[in-house]
């Protein structure tokens, strides 16, 4: 499941579980998900920022394998797999088109689709010492969807790398890659530093129409694949 809170001006959402702490995308969270940036949708006004952060020492660790495998048979378990992708589909795409900036505190290993989660926010501040970003699609014999692979060529200059190899990229080399903002000592100087940053660009008060069209005319392949319609807006200069 997942919490969400508001701390002044910023909106705290936290991947929680109370079974393990590897917080698999199944289709309660992804419901929980979709309902929380929906929630926040309707609520952000321009002083708002979101941080997404997570409990214990996963961030995400992808699909919820087990649950699909827990099918009856191995045509269920595929239909499960394509019911998973196709719910995070509408996550994604909530969080391109939330009006104001968001923030992912990747404080520890964030795997196949937790790594596109977390990938899917305008900024990324990833732990150093157990953080860990992997896209393990090639070593498990199964392709990527297609806003998988938009997501990885429009958001990672070197995704042939961390794709095609299957590389598991630490904080300090996704930082010197350009993947994440920064690298910090811990899973707390994380979050801190995702706060502090949230609270900095709370403050710059931007309009939420325009933010929401200058992201997403950065990411055009991965608005579209999203399904979601150029937006427009009349220039009030």
């Amino acid at each position: 499941m997942c919490t969400l809170e508001k701390r002044g001006s910023l909106f705290v959402l936290t991947l929680t579980s109370e079974s393990d702490e590897q917080h698999r995308l199944n289709p309660t969270l992804l419901s929980s998900l979709l309902a929380a940036l929906t929630q926040i949708n309707s609520q952000a006004t321009s002083a708002s920022a979101l941080v997404t952060t997570a409990q214990g020492r996963f961030f995400c660790n992808g699909f919820d394998f087990r649950w699909a495998r827990a099918a009856a048979d191995p045509q269920a378990a595929r239909i499960r797999l394509r019911t998973m992708s196709n719910s995070l589909r509408p996550v994604l795409a909530a969080l391109f088109s939330l009006p104001i900036p968001t923030v992912a505190a990747v404080s520890g290993h964030a795997a196949a689709a937790g790594a596109i989660f977390a990938l899917a926010h305008d900024h990324v501040l990833m732990r150093a010492d157990r953080g860990v970003l992997y896209m393990p699609e090639v070593d498990l014999g199964i392709t990527l969807p297609d806003y998988f692979a938009a997501v990885m060529r429009e958001k990672i200059a070197a995704a042939r790398d961390v794709v095609l190899a299957g590389r598991k990229v630490r904080a300090e080399e996704a930082v010197e890659m350009g993947i994440v903002r920064s690298a910090h000592d811990s899973a707390e100087g994380t979050v801190e530093a995702a706060m502090s940053l949230g609270e900095e660009l709370a403050r710059r008060k931007w309009v939420g129409e325009a933010y929401v069209e200058i992201r997403q005319s950065l990411f055009p392949e991965v608005c579209d694949v999203l399904g979601l319609a150029p937006k427009s807006i009349v220039s009030k200069i």
